[in-house]
């Protein structure tokens, strides 16, 4: 199914330039990708770590890739030497292995803390007290090598917008709240929520990064 270019350029002109727009490319091939990047896209993500490091090698160099799934830590290395931008580090294990791995290669890790916002118990990231936690020790972690850029949340997977806008506004008051860290200050400028069903919401409440897979691609290609 070829990329719908009227959906991404309505969507281009709807967010500005004040929402970044990553196109989730997940499960899609080659060929797609490529049909947006010769629209000027550069922007895109994906969560499988294989898929990501097989269309890297594929696809021009000057494409942005970020990393949107949960990431093992035995899998980071895989991607350290390329990723633009991690978008689900959700716990210290993970933050401590990527900066380890970004130093083996000599280069800086742009990372979002995944942010744990809704009800469902099987998505991933910090609670607010491990999120405090974080901020109150980080300057005894010696993160040399990760640049922390913002933070990221999901929303529950529901039909009832009131509890989706309650959920993003959570987020922006905590983006809010640790904005000003002097740890990461001059980096801390994303807030990545929002993905097909709910990015209006999300831009209504704050966010400057939209992550769109369906709209721009369709239903994704399920995994054999």
């Amino acid at each position: 199914m070829p990329v719908n270019v009227e959906n991404y350029q309505r969507l281009k002109k709807e967010l500005g330039r004040s929402v970044a727009l990553v196109a989730v490319s997940k499960t899609k091939p080659v060929s797609e990708i490529l049909e947006l990047y010769r629209l000027g896209h550069r922007d895109f993500g994906e969560n499988y770590v294989q898929e990501l490091v097989e269309k890297a090698a594929e696809l021009p160099s000057d494409i942005r890739w970020h990393f949107i799934g949960h990431l093992q830590s035995n899998k980071v290395k895989k991607i350290a030497s390329f990723v633009h931008l991690i978008h689900g580090v959700d716990g210290p294990d993970l933050l401590w292995e990527i900066n380890k791995q970004a130093s083996k290669r000599d280069r800086v890790i742009d990372c979002l803390l995944q942010v744990h916002i809704a009800d469902e118990q099987t998505k991933f990231g910090f609670y607010e007290t491990e999120l405090d936690d974080l901020v109150k020790n980080f300057y005894d972690l010696s993160y040399n090598n990760i640049r922390i850029c913002g933070l990221m949340g999901m929303a529950t997977l529901t039909d009832d917008t009131d509890k989706i806008r309650g959920e993003f506004k959570y987020l922006k008051k905590l983006f809010n709240r640790h904005a000003a860290f002097g740890g990461w200050q001059s980096s801390f400028r994303f807030i990545s929520m929002g993905m097909s069903s709910d990015y209006t919401v999300a831009v209504q409440e704050g966010s400057n990064m939209v992550r769109i897979g369906s709209i721009l691609f369709g239903e994704r290609t399920a995994k054999v």
